[in-house]
């Protein structure tokens, strides 16, 4: 068994937007959003290069990465932290391409080994809540900043 379960997997399917954390060469943090990231396997997520040069570059430099996937709504997902790997050729390459429907602004495939996977969950549910109280606060506030009420927080 992998280190992906299968709920890990659901929302990474879900949201599809990961916010990947590279180092900069300069030692500060580089946080890229990813909207092609997926699961592969039970223990790689992968995403496609289609605009991430100064990520791809700081993988080279430091393979070394964390992927957070949040359901914005109900304040729950997972942080995964593992090695990077770029891919541009190859028989993985093009099977990965495969996956990704051969998108020809692809530019490279990086596949990550997840090495640990912690849940991230509000403190909202600290509190108490359940899944449906922190859907019905987030979609409360929506409504609030559509009609021009609020400019503070969920939270509120």
């Amino acid at each position: 068994m992998g280190i992906l379960t299968d709920d890990m997997k659901r929302v990474v399917r879900e949201q599809r937007l990961g916010f990947v954390a590279t180092v900069c060469p300069d030692g500060t943090p580089n946080l890229s959003p990813e909207g092609t990231t997926a699961a592969w396997g039970d223990d790689h997520l992968v995403f496609a290069d289609i605009r991430s040069p100064g990520t791809v570059a700081n993988l080279r430099r430091n393979p070394a990465v964390e992927v957070n996937v949040v359901d914005p709504i109900l304040r729950k997902g997972y942080r995964f932290k593992g090695t990077a790997e770029i891919l541009s050729e190859g028989a993985l390459f093009q099977e990965l391409s495969e996956f990704y429907r051969r998108d020809p602004r692809i530019h490279r495939i990086v596949l990550i080994k997840v090495e640990q996977a912690l849940p991230l969950i509000s403190p909202a549910y600290d509190q108490g809540m359940t899944e449906d109280q922190v859907r019905a606060r987030f979609e409360s506030w929506q409504a609030s900043l559509r009609a021009g009420k609020s400019s503070g927080t969920p939270d509120e």
